[in-house]
Formats: structure tokens, sequence, C-alpha cells
């Protein structure tokens, strides 16, 4: 099958448009184009809106580089002016009486257009808020909010309207079989009326045309359900949260609640929420390549202060005020253009499109065969009665009914479910583990999370709690443990040290601090930052005092390559002071001095770096995040460039705790136990990091810690001795994450999950099979280039990830054995049957019912089954293993032999078997044999409940999906015996019939325990990491 398989394969990441027109091309035989290809990308659409996407890019690159050459050589406003050398402005009625002075389109148009010399002319940033009436200290009134709305719009983008249930029935009834058949039915109807007559005729025709009915609004029910779980999914990845000032405070509210004149705060990894007007910041750097095309970064300041919608925030921070949202942004008109051509296909999708590609064939084959069979045993019937040049109306009817057979194995044997039971599971998987904390972007992620069998996870926020605070503190050449977060050191200190270190700690923070709804103060930042924030305050400082008596003139935040936070203030006696913070050992080398008692500096010798760098080990060796704390003052008043990095002078070194989040070593050791190694990849200390691996159950005896620089700078033969024992990766850039994540690829051939949350981060996260962001400590960039984002940043979740990954393939597996089945014995049955005895057992309701069974209502119970805890007690399935493996090939084989050998004796003995005599006998024993087969298809789908496992029984009374759709399938089997006879070709039958038909549909659960303990042959690799695959199956118990 596999090699049949060959051009059905694409990559489950980004894949090639040649692999993806390749597989299209091998589909042949679609009963429902329209169905099966819902949720695969359109080519044609993607690639015209993505030429849309380009010019609406050029335009906007070519109007921003004219603007800004007019600017340089024009004195673009001059014309404009009037008498008074104020621009004249057309206020609408609504405007003025809202209580505005300037227009909507008017107000978007400075911020599109660069128009710096209007902005200068209204009154810069101070004339735009007061023209939109609002302070900037203060913000937007929650009051006004409804009134901005309706004058300048909301921050919303045109998107398509969400179909309609009629329209999953309208593209339901595209299936071209069943059109084929209706078109039978209804000529069956006409002869039938001419032929029978009234109501007698039309019943055959009319029982075929209820049960496509009855199938399309099944199809249509769950392919809409379906849908409602995508929005529910897309609304939810739509959620983006922006810090404003409001109400004279800072809140979180999504971006699609902002409005003109919000204040916006912007820190690095954000993404520009709308076009807006830069207020105040440091050293804001904006990355407008996803608008204009252009990858040189872009300066922002009060020269160049323009802010566009969708733009990034590649360094530093700032504020800015909103003049314009929604489609009155150029990223609104680029977001029409976005989701043209839907989503990429999962592997596993096209994977079933070629298996049912494969069987649609083979099941035409017999679907024609079976019909020139029946015709011409019919034929050569006629001609031996002499009866071939007599026609009449019964004969049409009779072939027109062979035609109907022919057309319905098509409809049994084209498996159309099959790619689309791959949606199925992954929408209902998805619904399931955004419940859990985990919101899938891609669709293929969540299928390849259950191959994955390497985890390389952050420390910080995901091992652990990310609730810090400050356990121990270095001063004056003393170490002192902080109790209880309780307020003043014990430890004597001078008031020039306390001083200083006051200053370090309240000029050097990105922390704000507000009050919420109570009117309680609340502290705004990271939680290391917040750390210190709150141990500066317990010890009696007062930040807003700090704040006023210095001026901040520069700041370099923090990111995961300086790995260091700098500030340069202005003195209140003249003069500047540098202030750092940040990684111990990098922070250390900048420093030349040390703080003594009294306050004063005093040279570092190598002797006390030793003691400083041992007193760093301890801390760290304790799991400590240890951060200097450092300062240096310069004579230069009016220094210009970065702020320097050596000279400075040791405060302090404090030690942050953050504890191990309970059950991550149950998490750890159940990845372990699946196939999957963990590595901890961090930009912490080594042997903080070391500290808390070995706390987890990462870091085992053999395992090797190494840090990011030293990895980055061995040959390719070392990294591949050093990798299969790497368990640990300290003071790592994103560059050092990037390399391990390509080496564990391309040189291992793993299949790679990697967490992320800094900007930086994105390229790792892009490169990984699966880019796992952080929902809370994550930046929106990460976010945007990471498949799946874990929101509480608990490595549980990303192991409750990979189990529901490896539930959706397992239960695909499930439901392709079953399918498979089905359609063997349906195939064979009706085939043999035609060309023995010159009809086919089952009719075409009949056949429609049991499609239905396998289809709609098999995906339904088989693919949507929750994960069990056996499942991470099996290898990952590893990249290019067989999809219908020899075990599905021993079941499929058992069990289609026994229920073909059973059909078989029914059909050609079972008149004397059942011992049924009469005008009826034929009827009674098509009956047993049609109700035989539906509940040998019944038992086979709890035995599909598990491939290996003699026990099937085991969680079936937990899924009640599954339970249902037995129940539903059993009384609907009984409604259309007992009650649809006229129409469904059958006849009540006894109880005694019924209990037969039980029994021998039974029986197939003793069969699968037999076919079970059937050896097949089985790989066992041994993975790279030196352990042996986990036994599977059976093996199990």
């Amino acid at each position: 099958m596999e090699k049949l398989l060959k051009d059905f394969e694409v990559e489950h990441k980004n894949p090639s448009e040649d692999a993806l027109r390749k597989w299209r091309q091998a589909v042949t035989i679609v009963k429902n184009p329209r169905r099966r290809f819902r949720m695969v990308a359109d080519l044609v659409k993607r690639a015209e809106a993505e030429r849309k996407k380009r010019s609406i890019q050029e335009k906007i690159r070519i109007a921003l580089f004219v603007k800004k050459a007019a600017l340089q050589f024009l004195d673009a406003g001059a014309s404009a002016e009037n008498a008074t050398g104020q621009p004249e402005y057309k206020i609408s009625d609504e405007v003025k009486e809202a209580g505005f002075g300037i227009d909507p389109d008017e107000l978007a148009s400075l911020v599109r257009e660069h128009d710096m010399k209007g902005l200068q002319t209204i009154g810069g940033v101070d004339g735009i808020a007061e023209k939109v009436s609002v302070l900037l200290e203060e913000g937007v009134r929650t009051s006004d909010i409804s009134t901005r709305q309706k004058i300048y719009g909301c921050n919303h983008y045109t998107e398509k309207p969400p179909r309609s249930f009629l329209m999953f029935v309208w593209e339901a009834l595209h299936d071209l079989t069943l059109i084929i058949l209706m078109i039978c039915a209804l000529v069956s109807i006409g002869v039938g009326i001419g032929t029978e007559g009234w109501p007698k005729g039309m019943y055959d025709g009319l029982g075929i045309i209820l049960s496509i009915l009855l199938v399309v609004m099944v199809t249509a029910i769950s392919d809409y359900n379906q849908s409602l779980q995508f929005r529910d999914l897309d609304r939810e990845k739509k959620k983006i949260s922006i810090q404003v000032t409001r109400d004279g405070r800072k809140q979180e509210i999504s971006i699609y609640d902002l409005v003109i004149g919000d204040v916006v705060q912007l820190s690095i990894g954000d993404i520009v929420p709308a076009d807006g007007i830069y207020i105040s910041g440091y050293s804001l750097v904006i990355d407008e390549s996803s608008l204009s095309g252009e990858s040189e970064p872009v300066s922002v300041c009060q020269n160049k202060p323009f802010l566009l919608s969708g733009t990034r925030v590649e360094d530093g921070s700032g504020k800015m005020i909103v003049t314009a949202v929604g489609m009155r942004t150029e990223w609104g008109k680029l977001m029409e253009t976005l989701n043209e051509g839907g989503v990429d296909e999962t592997p596993l999708q096209v994977k079933l499109n070629g298996v049912a590609t494969i069987i649609g064939k083979i099941g035409l084959g017999f679907a024609v065969l079976t019909f020139v069979v029946l015709t011409v045993r019919f034929l050569v019937e006629k001609a031996l009665h002499k009866e071939f040049t007599d026609w009449s109306s019964s004969d049409a009817l009779t072939l027109l009914n062979y035609f109907a057979i022919g057309v319905t194995i098509i409809v049994v044997a084209v498996p159309e479910g099959l790619p689309l039971a791959v949606t199925l599971s992954l929408a209902f998987a998805m619904k399931k583990l955004m419940n859990e904390k985990a919101l899938v972007r891609h669709l293929s992620a969540c299928e390849t999370m259950g191959s994955a069998n390497c985890i390389c996870t952050d420390k910080t926020g995901t091992l652990t709690t990310n609730h810090m605070g400050v356990d121990k503190i270095w001063i004056c050449e003393k170490t002192q443990e902080i109790r209880h977060r309780e307020g003043m050191l014990e430890m004597r200190i001078s008031e020039g040290v306390l001083s200083l270190l006051f200053q370090v700690i309240f000029q050097n923070t990105a922390c704000e601090t507000t009050k919420d709804e109570s009117g309680k103060n609340k502290i705004l930042g990271t939680p290391t930052e917040k750390a210190l924030f709150e141990f500066g305050l317990l010890l009696g400082g007062d930040f807003d005092a700090q704040r006023k008596e210095f001026h901040i003139l520069k700041v370099e935040p923090f990111n995961s390559v300086r790995k260091k936070m700098s500030v340069l203030v202005a003195l209140p006696g003249g003069g500047l002071r540098a202030f750092c913070k940040g990684a111990s050992e990098i922070v250390l080398k900048m420093c030349d001095k040390i703080l003594d008692d009294s306050g004063k500096s005093i040279s570092l010798s190598e002797e006390q770096i030793l003691n400083i760098s041992d007193v760093i080990n301890g801390f760290a060796s304790e799991a400590l995040r240890t951060l200097c704390l450092t300062f240096k003052d310069l004579d230069d008043s009016a220094y210009e460039g970065s702020i320097p990095d050596f000279g400075h002078t040791l405060v302090a070194v404090v030690g942050i705790k953050d504890p191990v989040r309970p059950g991550v070593k149950d998490a750890v050791q159940s990845c372990l136990a699946a196939g999957i190694t963990v590595r901890m990849v961090t930009g912490d200390n080594i042997n903080t990091a070391k500290a808390i691996a070995k706390e987890c159950g990462i870091l085992t005896e053999d395992g090797v810690a190494i840090e990011g620089p030293e990895f980055c700078t061995m040959n390719p033969q070392q990294m591949r001795e050093i990798i299969p024992k790497l368990q640990v990766m300290a003071r790592s850039l994103p560059l050092d994450k990037h390399t391990l994540v390509t080496n564990l690829r391309n040189m291992f051939k793993d299949v790679v999950a990697v967490t992320g949350d800094g900007t930086n981060d994105a390229p790792a996260l892009h490169e990984a099979d699966i880019g796992l962001a952080m929902g809370i400590a994550g930046t929106e960039v990460a976010k945007e280039n990471a498949d799946i984002i874990i929101m509480d940043d608990n490595f549980r979740t990303i192991v409750n990830v990979a189990k529901w990954g490896r539930a959706v393939y397992i239960n695909i597996q499930k439901f392709v054995q079953f399918q498979l089945t089905v359609n063997v014995v349906a195939l064979v049955i009706n085939f043999v049957s035609a060309c023995i005895t010159g009809s086919a057992p089952l009719t075409a309701v009949q056949l429609l019912w049991v499609n239905m069974i396998m289809d709609t209502l098999g995906a339904l119970a088989l693919a949507t089954e929750p994960p069990n805890d056996g499942l991470m007690k099996r290898s990952p399935v590893g990249r290019g293993a067989s999809f219908i493996t020899k075990t599905m090939w021993r079941n499929i084989f058992g069990q289609s032999i026994y229920q073909l050998a059973i059909l078989a004796v029914l059909q050609f003995d079972g008149k004397r078997l059942l011992g049924v005599s009469g005008p009826n006998a034929s009827k009674i024993v098509n009956t047993v044999i049609f109700n035989t087969f539906v509940f040998c298809q019944v038992f086979n789908e709890i035995n599909s409940r598990d491939m290996e496992k003699i026990n099937v029984f085991r969680g079936m009374f937990s899924s009640w999906m599954f339970i249902g759709v037995i129940v539903i399938t059993v009384v609907f089997q009984a409604i259309i015996v007992e009650f649809l006879g006229t129409f469904a070709s059958t006849v009540p039958l006894s109880w005694q019939m019924w209990l037969f038909c039980v029994l021998i549909g039974a029986v197939s659960l003793p069969i699968a325990v037999v076919i079970k303990c059937i050896p097949v042959e089985r790989e066992n690799p041994k993975h790279h990491d030196g352990y042996d695959a986990l036994p599977s199956g059976s093996d199990l118990a």
C-alpha cells in the first residue's frame, strides 16, 4: 500500500507547492469534490491572494518612500495652508456634535501618508490628543467608547460571513453518486407507477430518495458541527490582548476593543494593534516587513512618530495614541487577503485521500463488473427463454435496479469519509485541548505532536511556577537569607548602600505601578522584574519618589541576546549614572569595582571576583536565578551612543526562587515512558539549570549539561556524539536553540517539539516540527510563529497535547481498519452473489444505510475517542512509518473472511439453515443477511476500539459518543427491518431470527481475540538516545 501512496506524501509543516499539486493530480475518483476538498487549500485562490498581497505591499512601500523623499525636498504642506497658517479640515456635523475636532479619514491619512507637516500643523501628538478629546495621562474614558466606535469605527477587519447549515446540506447534495441514484429513483418511481400502479410502484424509488435525504442530513449535521468547532477555535486564535491606559489606570483589553484616542503601551514582541502616533518611549525599533515587505527595521522617535498597524516591535518600548482602526488602516486591507485559499492540508488527510483513491478505483471496477455480470445474466436468461425481443417496462425497471446497485456499490466502495474523518478527529481533539489550555493554531501540529520523540522545553514558567521572590541577597560581601519576604534586612548596612540599592532596583526596572478596579496598587511587569520590585518595596523603598528624583535618558531593555537591562539617568546634581542588571556571569565581567560597607566604590580584586563567583554558583546550585545589580557614574553629561558595559560597580547579587511546578516530575516521567526525550533549553546559569533539571527528573547521572555558546562551537562530528546524551543547555541564545533543533531533525531525523516565548525564538519555533509558544509569557511574535499555544505555560499541558496527538493517529487507524473491513465484505458479497445467483443480496437502500454506518457514524464513534493512559506507554510513530500496519491488515482480512463465510452460507443455503419456505422465504433470508451484516459491523466497531489488545471494552462506557452511535445504529436498524420494509425491501423478523443475527454478529468478538493472537512481524528500532522502542499492544500487559 505504501508504494501505491508515494504520490500522497507531504511535509507536515510548510509543504512545497509541487507536493501539494502532485497529490491533487493523483486523486482521480471523487464523489463530492466540494465536500472532500473543503478542508484543503485552494492553490489558485491562494496564488491570487498572494499576488494581491504583494501588490498592496508594493503600493505601501512606494507610498512610504515617495512621502519620505517628498518631505526631504518639498515643503509638502505649504499650498494647503490658509492665511492663518493652519490647514483647513472639513469636519462633519456628526463629528462636531460628538465633541471631536478632526474627521476620521483626515486623522487616518496622517499616519498612512506619514504626513509630518500636517501633524506639526495640528500641534503634534498633544494637538491630536486635544482633537480626539483625550488626556494622554488619563487615556480614554470608558463612557466614551461607544461614541468613538460610532464616529471613528471599530478595530475589526472584513471577514467572510460564516456558512449556514443549509450551505452544508447543499454541499452534501453535490455527491455525484447520490445525484445519479436520485435520478434512478425518480425514473424508478415513474416506471414503477406505470407497471405496478399507485402506491406500490413508487416504494423502491421513494426508499432510495428517503435514504439519500437521511445520508445528506446526517452528513450536513456532522460537517456543520465541525465548522462550529473550527469557528470557536478561530475566535480563540484571534484573542490578542494589549495594555492601554483608560480612566487613568493601565489595563489589559482585547485589540478588537481599541478605539481612537487609546494610549497603548508597546514592548518587545508586540504587534502594533492599530495605526498610531508615538508619544514617548526608549529605543523603539519597528519591523515593517509584514506590511511593506522591507526587511530593514525602522527606529521610531519624536521625529519619526508614525506607527502602522500589523508591524512588530523588534526592540525597545514606547507609548502611542491610536489614530486609525480596522479597515481604515493599510493592515485592514491586507487582512482581507490573508485567509484566501484556506490552510494547508495535513499529511494524514493527504495519505487518506490516497487510500480513498486506490480503494475507489477497486470499488469502481467491482461496481462496473457487478452491473455487467447482472446485465449479462439477465440478457442470457431472456435469450434462453426466447424473450430477447420481448421487452416490457418491468425489464427496464430490473436493469435500472441493477444500475442503481452498481452506483450504490460505488457509494460504499469510495471511502469519501476517510480524509474527512481526519478533520473530524482533529476538530474534536482541538476543541478538547482548548479546554485543557492548549490552543492549536495549525491542524497538522496536533497530528504531528503524536509522533514527537523529543521536546526541547524552556525552564522558567514551563517547568517552574513563574511565581518568583527574592530568596537570598549578597551585598557588602555578606549573604542574607530573606525569610517570609519580611521588610528590612537584618544585617546593618549604611544609608548610602541602601540608597544605591533602591536606585539600582527602581531606576532600572520595566515594572510599573497602577491601581486596579478596587483602587489597590498593582505591579505590572515580568515575574523576575516584579520579584525584585516587590523586594525593594519590602525594604521600604519609594518607587514614585525615586522616579521623580532622576530623569531617565535612555533604556536598553532586556532581551534573550543581551541577557541584561541597562538604563542611563541624569542625576539631580548634574552628571549621568548608568544602571545595569542581568545574568550574573555576564554582568560581573563588566565590573571592576565593588560597593563597600560605607557605600563607596572600591577596586575589585581577583580574589573577590572568585569569591563572588562562588556565591553565584552557590545560589545557582540551590536552584536560584541569580542577577547582578550594578551602576557606573559618567562625567560626560552629553553622553551619546550605547550605555557603557565596562567599569561598573557591583552593588549586590540577588538569588530569586522560582519553584518547580507540581506534577512536572510525573509529566517528565510520562514522556520518558512514552519514548519522548525531554531536553531543557534555558537562558539561565548552568548550575541553576542543572539543579532544576535534576529536580524535574530531566538530568540523569549519565546525561550531559552544556552551555549554548560551547555547543555552537562544536563541529558536526562532536555534535553527533554529544546530542544523544544532551539533556540541559544553559545560557542558550535563540540561535543555539535553533542549531539544536536543526541538528535533531536533520542529523537524527527526530520529530521535535520546541517551546519558546521571546521574539527571538521565532526562528526555532518555525524550524521545529511543532512550535509551542507560551500563552502567558510569550510575545505575540512568538505566538504567531508557533503551531500550538500553551495557554497556561505548563509542561503538563505539553504532555497532554502529545497524548491527544497520539489519540488522533490511533483513532484514524481504528476508523480505517473498520471502514476497509466493511468495504471488502460489501464489495465481495455483492459481486460474488451477482456472478452466481444473478442478484445482489444488499439493495441500494440497504447499502446506503451501511454506507452511513461506516462513514459518518463510524467516524463519529471511532475518530472521537478520548485518549487513554496506555497511549503514553508506547513508542512514538516515526517519520515515514507505514500508516496501514500489518496488524491492521491482519484484523481486516481476519474479520472479512469470517463475515464473508457467514454471509455466503446464508446467501446460498440460508433457506435450509433457517428453515423457511413459502413465497416470503427469499425476502426473509435477504433480511437476515442484511441484519446479520449490520450487526457484524456493530460488533466489529467495538473490536476496532483496540487493534492489538484483547479487552476492547476498557473505557467504552466513558465514551458517550461511541455508545450513542452504537445505540442509534441498533435502534435505526430495528426500525428499518420492522417498520420500513416497504422501502428497504425487508420483512419483520421473529425474535428467534433477531437473536440469531445478534449472536452471529457477536461471534466476531471471540473471532477478534483469536485473530489478535496471530503474531505479526514488528519493527523494534533502537533509538539514538539509547533506549529501545517500547512494546505496544498486548505486550504492554
